[in-house]
């Protein structure tokens, strides 16, 4: 798997469970890399919805991805406070192209006052019926939405404000050389 670099910008590219090109997100800098994991920066970047429509994200977003967990985190820094959004996903690969992972529908959503929803699920159980989702993939993806509502629930990772502020100061600093 190709690592990028620190400062570099990928595209990220979501598919599903059939194949098919989702979304993808241009220009995504990235903050860091490790073994299991990536974490880049969205503000203001260009996104294309597999039916061609269009749209840029308002707000910095902190984006984390995992090659071992089944979701990814996105931190959008908003006036009134961060909100996440955590799509149940494949871990990511990433290749010359693109980061790349299989979104599965279902999505948590944090509030800033910490409310949590789950979201999607009526889309989750259509796309798992008409993409025969294998019951390996549907207990995975349940037992990810018990692991990450345990990071919500504990401030974990992408969940705490320092963690926000230490890569939204890293992305400034990036963004000024």
């Amino acid at each position: 798997m190709r690592v990028p670099r620190e400062g570099e910008f990928i595209t990220i590219q979501s598919y599903k469970h059939d194949g098919n090109l989702h979304r993808t997100w241009r220009d995504t800098m990235v903050l860091k890399t490790s073994e299991h994991s990536l974490i880049g920066v969205n503000d203001h970047t260009l996104v294309t919805e597999s039916d061609g429509r269009r749209w840029v994200t308002r707000e910095p977003a902190i984006v984390y991805f995992h090659n071992k967990y089944w979701f990814n985190v996105i931190a959008m820094i908003r006036e009134k406070g961060v909100s996440y959004y955590c799509n149940l996903a494949s871990p990511y690969l990433m290749d010359e192209e693109a980061l790349k992972y299989i979104d599965y529908d279902l999505d948590i959503k944090v509030f800033p006052d910490g409310e949590k929803r789950l979201l999607d699920v009526d889309e989750y159980e259509e796309h798992r019926r008409q993409m025969n989702y294998p019951t390996e993939i549907d207990f995975i993806l349940k037992e990810n939405v018990k692991i990450l509502v345990d990071w919500i629930n504990n401030g974990y990772g992408p969940f705490s404000q320092e963690y926000v502020e230490l890569w939204y100061d890293r992305y400034q600093q990036l963004s000024r050389k």
